[in-house]
């Protein structure tokens, strides 16, 4: 029998815990997600290594932030506009991107990952979730 992928009522999003940018972005989910569909883990964390490994991805994979849905990881350009899919209108949009051809579009996600703790900073630790949305976040 196959194990479940943690978090499997949902797409699971996996971040670098340490980056400014990063956290951003979950906070940028959960305020566009009221339906509350996606899960979280730092990719420090050991869910997050297991899962990269599970997946053939680099455990110092910290330069992306990784989408498991439906026992499938997308990592770079592809990971950010799934989950712009999964968001409440209008965030949904941005799919038309996916258009664009994907070494193009993570040419560009790449200079941004390159670039992340000079522009957003880097925490010394991952944030502390709110209470209201701390079940969301795993391991």
């Amino acid at each position: 029998m196959a194990t479940e992928t943690p978090g499997a009522e949902g797409p699971l999003v996996l971040y670098d815990g340490e980056c400014g940018l990063c956290d951003r972005m979950v906070q940028f989910v959960l305020r566009h997600d009221r339906r509350g569909r996606f899960r979280f883990a730092a990719l420090q964390s050991e869910m997050g290594h297991a899962l990269l490994e599970r997946h053939g991805l680099p455990a110092g994979a910290l330069d992306t932030f990784v989408l498991v849905e439906g026992g499938r990881a997308f990592t770079r350009s592809r990971a950010a506009l799934r989950t712009a899919g999964g968001l409440d209108a209008p965030w949904p949009l941005l799919r038309v991107f996916a258009l664009v051809p994907r070494p193009l579009a993570d040419l560009v996600y790449d200079f941004v990952a390159r670039n992340r703790y000079r522009w957003f900073g880097r925490a010394e630790a991952c944030m502390l979730p709110p209470p209201e949305v701390r079940a969301r976040f795993l391991g």
